[in-house]
């Protein structure tokens, strides 16, 4: 019998690392793409070792009863390299000779006051959260659409819905990425490809040691590292791994993982005024950098999440980040690199 076929952008840790191995456990060959080899070879070992998601505690075996477990491949790839995309998907499928599922997870998170930001700033979060699904989608759909069938999932963000204070760029992005889906699911309709848009929260994927700060790094972080950990503002990344698996291979239009998302998104859709005075407030309440005016500069520098970590120097942010910290261990999230 023959595996299915996944790509997965942005497979190395996290969220992607999560639902890798939920394919995996399906009984997908899944070809992982991610920027640093080092990362994939971890990832590839956590996975064979059963040590992440619905395989976790099992040896790397099945449960019993279960599909036979798939295996994961890591290709290095940059998911803004149009070019290098194309190359990833062309050698999968000449090497697999079919393709049933493409997931972009890959993203990187800027957190700061406007006043803070760049146009380099908007360039990477554009170039890595709407181009890089662009890339993927243009290099999947020729062969999905001549075997009359495939599953496409992109990972927005409740920022793609609201535009939430101090993440400016990434929301930017975001928004365009559910546009885009949101669209292919339309154009598609009829072809035997979908195309799923998916609306996570927060989720406790040790993100925010990678998160990159602008402005006053330190009172950022402050107030988003506990919101990317807290239990009651975060959900788990295994439990949303899951589910988003199930809503890509049923073909879903959406998948809203939290009610927050899901109350957020109507609320706003119904009251957009109302919703834009309250965050509006929110924004005043948050701290504010030094800069006086967003400037046209290409640079994109930032402060990253484990270095304002050690800027702040809070052991009661520290204590109340720990199931965020605890996550980033266990999914490969220690590393350096950004998001």
């Amino acid at each position: 019998m023959t595996r299915p076929v996944a790509l997965v952008a942005g497979a190395s840790r996290g969220l992607g690392l999560l639902i890798s191995a939920e394919l995996v456990a399906r009984g997908h060959t899944v070809h992982g793409c991610a920027r640093d080899r080092a990362e994939l070879d971890r990832a590839a070992d956590l996975i064979a070792r059963g040590e992440v998601g619905a395989v976790r505690g099992t040896g790397g075996r099945p449960a019993a009863g279960a599909v036979t477990r798939g295996g994961f491949v890591g290709h290095v790839c940059d998911v803004t390299d149009a070019e290098a995309v194309s190359t990833w998907v062309e050698e999968v499928v000449a090497s697999e000779g079919s393709l049933d599922v493409a997931i972009h997870v890959a993203g990187i998170i800027q957190v700061g006051p406007v006043e803070s930001t760049t146009l380099g700033h908007f360039r990477a979060a554009i170039d890595t959260m709407l181009l890089g699904p662009v890339h993927l989608c243009l290099a999947v759909l020729p062969t999905m659409l001549d075997a009359g069938a495939g599953r496409i999932g992109v990972v927005s963000s409740v920022g793609g819905v609201v535009s939430v204070p101090h993440l400016l760029p990434y929301s930017v992005a975001k928004f365009g990425a559910v546009g885009l889906t949101e669209g292919l699911h339309a154009e598609l309709s009829g072809t035997g490809v979908t195309a799923t848009t998916i609306v996570p929260g927060l989720m406790r994927t040790g993100g925010h040691l990678h998160a990159q700060f602008v402005g006053d790094a330190p009172k950022d972080y402050a107030w988003f590292a506990p919101g990317a950990s807290l239990p009651l503002l975060s959900v788990s990344a295994e439990r949303a791994a899951r589910r988003i698996v199930d809503g890509v291979l049923a073909g879903r239009s959406q998948v809203e993982l939290t009610p927050v998302t899901w109350v957020g998104r109507w609320v706003h859709g119904l009251f957009p005024g109302t919703t834009s005075r309250l965050l509006g407030l929110v924004a005043r309440a948050l701290p504010r950098g030094d800069d006086r005016a967003p400037s046209m500069s290409a640079t994109a520098g930032h402060v990253d999440g484990a270095q304002a970590r050690r800027m702040l120097g809070s052991r009661v942010v520290d204590g109340v980040s720990v199931l965020g910290d605890r996550a980033a261990r266990r999914l490969n999230g220690t590393g350096s690199r950004d998001l």
